[in-house]
């Protein structure tokens, strides 16, 4: 069961060390198409107008409090994150550098590119099909093995101090990340809530496909 998954897997694919700055055709490829489809469904949510992602929610919040730009707080927050890789024992890597920018680029493409839908229905089906795109891709992204990006690194390090199936994991750290958020005054819609209860079992899902398709 998908659910119960506790590390990630390795397959035929993933890098044997994330301090690999030059990977295989395949690993690197593996990593962009993971990477691209966790970016596309972020730029999905946003456009999807049933609200802000929690790590959104939570910058929000921030800023309402603190004279400082969301733009601003969500770059102090990662950073904050990365710090908190140090006791857990993560590390940089290839992977870490290329979620940053390839995410970024999906996000701006599909407010560029794809329209909101108009009937509110629709709308939900495009924020649960963001939500399902952006666990599927982190699962992909993250079985190549390059390093991952701060949230995914915070969940890998958590998981392996408590023991904790991933779903689980990062349904925590969603969740109360959205709590903070919206005690601090951030807005929180249906699709935040879609994604803080339903990212954990999509990344889980992600792995568990990855790992059976290339077992």
């Amino acid at each position: 069961m998908f659910l119960k998954i506790k590390k990630i897997p390795k397959v035929n694919w993933s890098s044997g060390k994330q301090y690999n700055f030059k990977p295989k055709f395949s690993i690197l490829f593996f990593l962009c198409f993971g990477l691209t489809l966790f970016g596309l469904g972020e730029g999905l949510l946003i456009v999807s107008f049933t609200g802000a992602s929690p790590w959104s929610v939570l910058a929000q919040g921030i800023s309402l409090n603190v004279n400082l730009s969301i733009g601003t707080i969500t770059l102090l927050i990662s950073i904050a994150v990365l710090i908190l890789w140090i006791p857990l024992g993560q590390k940089l890597g290839m992977g870490t550098i290329f979620n940053a920018l390839i995410i970024a680029l999906m996000i701006d493409l599909c407010i560029k590119f794809v329209p909101t839908p108009s009937n509110y229905f629709n709308q939900l089906i495009l924020a649960v099909i963001s939500v399902m795109m952006v666990g599927i891709g982190g699962g992909i992204y993250l079985v190549s093995n390059l390093g991952a990006g701060p949230r995914d690194g915070l969940m890998i390090g958590l998981q392996k101090i408590t023991n904790l199936p991933v779903a689980a994991v990062r349904a925590f750290l969603e969740i109360s990340v959205v709590s903070i958020g919206w005690y601090l005054g951030g807005t929180v819609g249906v699709g935040t809530l879609l994604f803080a209860f339903g990212i954990g079992p999509c990344v889980a899902l992600g792995l568990f496909i990855v790992d059976k398709i290339f077992d």
